[in-house]
């Protein structure tokens, strides 16, 4: 034997050994937990909800295997889905799910693995949604219930998973986007448009109406404040007038003869105060009375 002999022999041990070790040794990350399967059958859980287990752990080699799972909130997004409203009208509904694996051993028995799981999941989903939905109408849908409705549904699919054995925990279900049907959108649009415009000519005609109330109602306000204030006008002018004449005859009558005088002045004022005035009279006319004499019967003619 030569003596590359027993250093061969070490470096073959050391191989095995380390082949060894990396089939019996593992980690299992604080976000995971795993399941240790001997020939296809689980035999242990790792590091499960509530247990430790996370760090360093070994299985036996060669013989058992180690499948891992994610200890966090998953995510599905929901293939889109078509649904018939309560009151026939069609919707598409994009949701998505949060979930976390609450039994690993249930999960793997059932569903094996994620995508199985996605796969599955998807179809509970689509089912409930369906099931709630088709049982409202389309503005429940879209507002209204909206939220009560995801909670509904949240329930039956968080119900329909326990029966069914998956081993996972429904933590929240939630429309993302309710959308009309591509081949019925034109349609709708137009719908909703020409009933926009309606209600917009309605309110156009509301409104002329009450601007021409509003207008003949001012118009009156106005024809009778005029006409009162006409009234009161001309009734004050008339007491005025009747006081100015019992003045005056109270004034004429305590001298007839400087009122005679007075009335004749203000005669000559109007009658001769325009210069382009032409005044054809006898001589001996009483208008001129005053042009002879005074008040008191002295005066020059003039």
């Amino acid at each position: 034997m030569s003596r590359s002999s027993p250093l061969i022999i070490y470096l073959i041990v050391a191989f095995v050994a380390v082949v060894v070790l990396a089939n019996t040794l593992f980690v299992v990350e604080q976000r995971q937990e795993a399941i240790v399967v001997r020939f296809g059958e689980p035999v242990r859980v790792i590091h499960a909800p509530g247990q430790p287990g996370a760090g360093l752990n070994y299985k036996q080699p060669f013989v058992e295997n180690v499948i891992k799972f994610d200890r966090r909130n998953l995510d599905l997004e929901a293939a889109q889905e078509e649904i018939i409203a309560s009151d026939e009208k069609r919707l598409v509904v994009d949701a998505f799910l949060r979930y976390r694996i609450s039994d690993p051993l249930q999960y793997y028995r059932t569903l094996r693995n994620e995508q199985i799981a996605q796969d599955r999941l998807e179809r509970l989903v689509n089912s409930s949604l369906r099931q709630i939905l088709g049982s409202a109408t389309q503005p429940d849908i879209i507002s209204d219930r909206r939220d009560q409705l995801m909670q509904q549904t949240k329930l039956d699919v968080s119900n329909r998973a326990k029966a069914s054995r998956l081993g996972i925990e429904v933590i929240d279900l939630r429309i993302k986007r309710v959308d009309l049907p591509a081949a019925i959108q034109p349609t709708v649009f137009r719908r909703m448009q020409t009933q926009r415009q309606q209600i917009a000519a309605q309110t156009r005609a509301k409104g002329e109406q009450q601007k021409r109330e509003i207008i003949a109602s001012a118009d009156k306000e106005v024809a009778i404040t005029l006409a009162t204030a006409q009234q009161t006008g001309e009734t004050t002018r008339g007491e005025g007038d009747a006081l100015r004449t019992r003045i005056f005859g109270q004034a004429y009558g305590k001298d007839p003869s400087f009122a005679a005088f007075y009335r004749s002045m203000l005669a000559y004022e109007a009658g001769l105060g325009q210069g382009d005035t032409t005044l054809v009279l006898s001589p001996d006319s009483a208008f001129f009375k005053y042009f002879e004499a005074g008040p008191s019967g002295g005066g020059a003619r003039r």
